[in-house]
């Protein structure tokens, strides 16, 4: 119980740091453009897993290994950070961040599928629950938003579930930290070049606000809420786990209102106090 326990405090700590990405990613397009932003953090965060693989003396992953790597790297380093940059240029990141809380049904549906864990009826009863109440607030919401932009935070659940599932498997053989490091180390020999060719001529535009949202998202988004979240996953389970991601658009909206300065109206808090609750149900079942 003290492991599993631990796996959940790893995880909100994970969770802390990750609600800060998407108001951060939305400070940052508005000074770089979303697929050069996705290779130039991807790259900062490659060189600096580069160094600290080579500095504790990690051995290289098993071949077997490299396949399910290529996935969380696909699903993590590349495929949400591109696709949620992309539909930010759509809609807000108050809006973006209610999409967050589909991201604990994507993870513990791809634990079942890929990792073969088995949670109790009343988890997938709560994680329903709470991914519904979410989809429908975000539904009802005319404001700021588009379809496309939707379509594009839909598609970065499903492949960000899919990294987070199998970096949390993975992590029990590798260790947390080591995974999101192979995984953007191995992702450096395509990184790199696009964010050399992708860079822009000019930095004169790009304000000091946007620099450290870049650095942020950088540093923190793709390198050290993963030690925690991949470490909290292998601990106490990918699908249970998971369901800490319910608290994410609570955190973010909050974030959202006072870093981005967005309005968040009442029935953004009440979406994410039934969420919150909906996480206590799937804790006690998961």
């Amino acid at each position: 119980m003290r492991f599993i326990g631990e796996g959940y405090g790893y995880g909100f700590l994970g969770v802390v740091i990750f609600s800060a990405s998407l108001p951060a990613t939305k400070i940052a397009v508005g000074a770089f453009d979303p697929v050069f932003l996705t290779f130039a953090r991807a790259s900062i965060a490659g060189l600096c897993a580069l160094l600290l693989l080579w500095g504790f003396k990690v051995g290289r992953p098993d071949r077997n290994d490299v396949g399910k790597l290529l996935m969380v790297a696909g699903g993590v380093v590349v495929g949400f950070p591109l696709l949620t940059a992309l539909a930010l240029q759509h809609i807000n990141s108050a809006r973006s961040i209610v999409f967050i809380g589909l991201l604990p049904l994507a993870t513990a549906t791809f634990a079942v599928v890929r990792g073969g864990e088995n949670p109790k009826s009343a988890f997938w009863l709560f994680s329903i629950v709470g991914s519904l109440v979410v989809a429908g607030f975000a539904l009802a919401q005319g404001g700021p938003g588009s379809w496309l932009g939707d379509i594009l935070m839909l598609g970065a659940i499903v492949v960000c579930g899919l990294g987070y599932a199998e970096g949390g498997a993975l992590s029990r053989k590798l260790g947390g930290w080591q995974v999101i490091c192979w995984a953007l180390v191995i992702s450096l020999p395509v990184m790199v070049p696009f964010a050399l060719i992708g860079m822009p001529k000019s930095f004169v535009q790009v304000d000091i606000g946007q620099w450290v949202a870049l650095g942020y998202v950088s540093l923190f988004s793709m390198l050290t809420g993963f030690v925690f979240w991949y470490r909290g996953l292998a601990q106490g389970g990918v699908a249970a786990v998971g369901q800490l991601q319910l608290l994410q658009p609570f955190m973010g909206l909050m974030l959202a209102a006072t870093v981005a300065q967005e309005y968040v109206g009442w029935p953004m808090i009440a979406a994410s106090v039934l969420v919150v609750a909906c996480v206590a149900g799937a804790k006690r079942f998961g």
